[in-house]
């Protein structure tokens, strides 16, 4: 039998829910899709809908036959999921590793936990973690885009990471996407154009990505402009390559994993910006945008009870 909540009037009506709020993301990324397309063709294709059907079968599975609850796979969320794990991954990728990574992000580090709003940290980013360290060789073939005979290439960070500044990409080439990497890393100019979509349909707040990207150029202003080592490359450098846009948009700022009040969002999103720039600079890892918000992810919980308002009347 449905149960009802009974409350007095006066009742405020929202438009908000799970399912508009997933359905943005989508639209949101539907231009670094689109880039992805653009730059790297069917290969792309194949690995972005292997890992979107893959984590929607997974979730409908699960909840169907394991949990046997009815499925919610229509509530946008595991399309998300996979997604932005595709997005994270390289365009020449086996399909069968894609699969086994939608399996590790939904049915590990998702559903395991009881579904959408328990998980502790974000399954997509999770599930490309997870994939790095097992299959590693694979997962760092990033082909170039646009190459007719399939070559392969380093990503502008891992031509950093070796010390190869005169084969550094411009940054036209970054903000277009003429670079090599993840499908949805290369274009930064398609990420800022999804920015502007979440912000205008109010999917998301400013307070993550802004203090992410700002932490990111503080730290890399001190290294290039204030020790004046050019091998730290700069700030606009750091912000345009790797995952930094994909993570501080649409990876870090997860309803689920991140910090609820403003307050908290800017500690959060300032400690993914100073990991990333650790582990960028100093790490064995050439970026660290995923490495990074999964710390974070995991001290959500500490910022949510440190910086919560205080109940009315409360000392």
């Amino acid at each position: 039998m449905d149960k009802l909540t009974i409350a007095p009037s006066p009742h405020v009506h929202g438009h908000d829910s799970v399912k508009r709020n997933m359905y943005g993301v989508l639209i949101a990324l539907a231009p670094a899709l689109a880039a992805s397309l653009w730059f790297f063709g069917l290969s792309a294709l194949w690995v972005i809908l292997t890992s979107v059907l893959s984590c929607v079968v997974f979730e409908y599975l699960i909840q169907k036959f394991l949990f046997k609850t009815t499925p919610t796979i229509s509530d946008g969320s595991a399309a998300v999921t996979g997604l932005i794990l595709s997005f994270n991954l390289p365009s020449n990728l086996p399909l069968w590793i894609v699969i086994i990574g939608a399996l590790f992000a939904i049915g590990v580090c998702k559903m395991t936990f009881g579904g959408l709003g328990q998980n502790i940290v974000n399954p997509a980013i999770a599930g490309r973690v997870f994939l790095l360290v097992s299959f590693p060789a694979q997962m760092t073939s990033w082909p170039i885009p646009q190459a007719a005979d399939g070559a392969t290439g380093a990503t502008p960070l891992g031509l950093l990471k070796a010390g190869q500044l005169d084969a550094l990409p411009s940054s036209n080439d970054l903000l277009m996407g003429a670079v090599g990497g993840s499908l949805g890393e290369v274009s930064a100019i398609a990420l800022l154009i999804g920015f502007v979509i979440m912000l205008s349909m109010r999917v998301i707040t400013w307070h993550i990505p802004v203090s992410v990207i700002a932490t990111m150029a503080i730290f890399a202003s001190f290294f290039y402009y204030g020790i004046g080592d050019v091998q730290y490359a700069s700030p606009l450098f750091h912000i345009l390559t790797g995952g930094a846009l994909l993570g501080a948009i649409f990876m870090a700022t997860d309803y689920v994993t991140s910090p609820m009040t403003h307050e908290g969002m800017l500690i959060y999103g300032c400690g993914i910006g100073l990991l990333t720039m650790l582990i960028r600079m100093f790490g064995s890892y050439p970026e660290g945008m995923s490495f990074a918000i999964l710390i974070m992810n995991i001290v959500t919980p500490l910022i949510n009870k440190y910086t919560q308002p205080k109940r009315f009347g409360a000392k």
